[in-house]
């Protein structure tokens, strides 16, 4: 036969917010004389309302039951059977406190009765700590001294060959950059600490960001990226706070790569900043790239913008981000390795890639993607028509010509600007370069 009991406290575990159950099962413990697993349960719905009746009704039959002589179901001797009634006032039994706190105290301060009140009083009792007052010997953890990743860290495997054309660009990255990282021994019997910063700036969508993550595949270091939701806080003091963290996570990574995305709006010239921020931000930037304690040895920063020359003047002098490559649209071999990527997962049937290639001359990577993905939609329309699937055709990508153009037409028109009227440095000259050989479109 089942025991009761056994059935009573394995429902309760299933089931420990049913109240009703829980006190069935403590009525039980009462008449099975456990007055202490009684209460127990009972304490365990008072915590979560103190005037809950029935639970105290139990807690005082349970209390009762364990008194020398006392009968289960009976309550001290002189009290009375209702719920927050007085004891005998003349006995020495319990009392309530005359202050209305509800606590129960011995008027001889001993438990004379059989009861432990005072173990009853501490067992019931509601132990949540008082809200902003700390305990003693503890300290309060302020958030911004936790240890928080400020975003994932991973070893890189693409390579300079994974990227399609671009010779140009990638040789004068392998001249400025790669080889004097990768042969660490003759630059340092020049003197040269192994630290680097390499801005690549360009138009929007060319692939400098898949670039730098090519870079950390050739030095066969860790690549870590930082955006401006990364560092950005709106709190005083805490943007300059997440500078250090991603500076101190790519240290402990070393060798790694730093890449800042979107550098013109991280560091961008502290006189045009609107608030203070933003100068404060540059100068953290600054201390952590070359200040007195900044151990950097194996610490590579690359940094990509579309507009280098809204980056402020100090982050690209000397020990800085003092290596900039330009980095355009793609060339001829570049667009149809894009092409063929975007397209080698797709049904296709007679595609001219070589005339695709000659009519996509000033398009970035984003727009050949776009491309691409306008000429499936219109075949997939075309499927869905006819119940079957018709494979990309060159006239769908016709069509897709008609509506998608270049895109960098705004920016080469204020590259065009910088270029001619901005260049006193020369360190716009690829830059200029591109414009008078491309020609590009404005």
């Amino acid at each position: 036969m089942t025991d009761p009991l056994a059935a009573l406290a394995a429902a309760v575990e299933v089931l420990p917010d049913d109240v009703g159950l829980r006190l069935r099962y403590a009525e039980l413990l009462v008449e099975a004389g456990r007055p202490t697993d009684a209460i127990e349960q009972a304490a365990v719905v008072l915590r979560t309302d103190p005037a809950h009746a029935a639970a105290q009704a139990v807690v005082r039959r349970a209390a009762a039951s364990a008194t020398d002589g006392g009968a289960v179901g009976s309550v001290p001797p002189g009290g009375t059977d209702e719920v927050g009634g007085s004891t005998a006032e003349t006995g020495s039994g319990p009392v309530r406190d005359p202050s209305g706190s509800g606590s129960v105290s011995d008027q001889t301060g001993s438990a004379q009765d059989g009861v432990d009140w005072h173990a009853l009083e501490r067992e019931l009792a509601d132990d949540t700590p008082p809200p902003f007052v700390a305990e003693e010997g503890t300290r309060t953890v302020d958030a911004a001294d936790q240890v928080v990743p400020a975003s994932e860290i991973h070893r890189e495997t693409t390579t300079l060959a994974d990227v399609g054309g671009l010779d140009a660009v990638k040789r004068r990255i392998d001249e400025s950059f790669l080889q004097p990282m990768a042969h660490p021994e003759v630059a340092r019997a020049f003197g040269k600490t192994l630290r680097g910063g390499l801005l690549l700036y360009g138009p929007p969508g060319c692939g400098k960001t898949f670039i730098a993550r090519a870079i950390a595949g050739e030095l066969g270091a860790h690549f870590l990226t930082v955006s401006l939701s990364d560092v950005l806080d709106r709190f005083l003091g805490e943007s300059e706070k997440n500078i250090h963290r991603v500076f101190e996570q790519a240290r402990a990574a070393a060798p790694a790569v730093l890449f800042f995305d979107e550098m013109d709006a991280i560091g961008g010239k502290r006189s045009a900043g609107q608030w203070s921020s933003f100068r404060t931000v540059v100068n953290q930037l600054l201390v952590e790239m070359d200040g007195i304690d900044a151990q950097n040895d194996g610490l590579y920063v690359l940094a990509a913008t579309n507009h280098p020359w809204d980056v402020d003047a100090a982050l690209k002098r000397p020990g800085r981000f003092d290596r900039m490559v330009f980095v355009g649209p793609p060339d001829d071999e570049a667009r149809e390795a894009v092409l063929r990527v975007h397209l080698r997962k797709r049904p296709i049937e007679g595609i001219d890639l070589g005339a695709l290639v000659r009519r996509t001359r000033g398009f970035s990577g984003a727009d050949l993607q776009h491309l691409v993905t306008t000429a499936a939609e219109k075949a997939m329309a075309d499927s869905i028509r006819a119940g079957a699937v018709r494979p990309i055709r060159m006239p769908d990508l016709r069509d897709a010509l008609r509506e998608v153009k270049p895109s960098i037409g705004a920016w080469t028109q204020a590259a065009r600007n910088v270029a001619e009227f901005a260049n006193t440095s020369g360190e716009y000259d690829e830059l200029a370069e591109w414009l008078r050989t491309e020609k590009p479109r404005a």
